[in-house]
């Protein structure tokens, strides 16, 4: 089992909708489920895209993130569900948008989901969370929890302009609830490489973030991760047939470019667990 400090954990967010964030989770996840890495994938959007993604269809009497949340005598191991080799997922479904006002009233309501599973994270290399599309109690929940944010987006002039005010409130939550919660990077979705446009709002990103270097800001090691993912149709087919790019056409642009994502992830992981090792030894 791996100590909590060699599981690394990501929430995924995004405050706005349709930019890729879901997509991005689901086949991150499977990305590095596929490389052999022990993966957990939390879905606390209760639209539960992710869930559907993944063809996990929550009976009435499965165990799901809402009841790890709101009932503090459920057993965390029952809400996980093996979704593919090396990947498990914590469920989703509408009832979650109930969670933040039957929650309204509780202390530390923001470190619940925290505190319920610091017990099972150890098992997992990856834990990775899809965050619904607003800054509420669920996300906050997730960042409590996360070490890492990493941001989805479209190259869009709106989007450039949103991101600034995520880091923000990143930035705040870091200061209030969890000061090791730092911004590893942006993912760019429905990428079109030869467009101007996009260009520049991908040059605008980097000198952005290379201006935060050497401060003391969460997003001071923030940078553009690459590659980019394309636009590509068959990112947007695989959801309806509840399959992972990689389950649905393994070799096309979208899945090669979160295959060399991942790989990149990782490797970067890699080192730094070897570099801490020897720092201790």
């Amino acid at each position: 089992m791996l100590s909590p400090r060699q599981t690394r954990i990501i929430a995924l967010l995004n405050q706005k909708g349709g930019v890729g964030k879901t997509t991005t989770a689901v086949n991150l996840a499977a990305a590095f489920a596929e490389a052999g890495r022990r993966t957990l994938l939390i879905d606390l959007d209760p639209q539960g895209h992710a869930t559907l993604h993944l063809g996990v269809e929550p009976q009435g009497d499965a165990t799901t993130v809402y009841d790890l949340l709101i009932d503090p005598e459920v057993d965390p191991a029952k809400a996980i569900v093996a979704a593919r080799g090396n990947l498990d997922l914590i469920a989703s479904t509408v009832d979650l948008a109930a969670a933040e006002s039957e929650l309204a009233s509780q202390p530390e309501r923001h470190r619940i989901l925290s505190r319920r599973l610091a017990p099972r994270l150890p098992q997992y290399e990856f834990v990775l969370m899809d965050c619904p599309p607003s800054l509420g109690l669920l996300a906050l929940n997730g960042l409590a929890l996360a070490r890492e944010v990493v941001v989805p987006m479209q190259a869009h002039f709106l989007a450039l302009q949103g991101v600034g005010k995520l880091l923000e409130t990143v930035g705040r939550v870091s200061h209030s609830v969890n000061p090791l919660l730092r911004v590893t990077g942006v993912v760019l979705c429905m990428h079109e490489p030869n467009l101007s446009h996009q260009k520049e709002v991908v040059a605008d990103l980097d000198a952005f973030f290379e201006q935060a270097r050497g401060s003391d800001l969460p997003w001071r090691g923030c940078r553009v991760l690459r590659p980019a993912i394309r636009r590509n149709v068959k990112l947007a087919e695989a959801p309806s047939f509840g399959k992972t790019i990689f389950d649905y056409e393994p070799w096309c642009p979208g899945a090669m470019d979160y295959r060399r994502l991942a790989e990149g992830l990782v490797k970067e992981w890699d080192a730094m667990l070897e570099a801490r090792a020897e720092r201790s030894a």
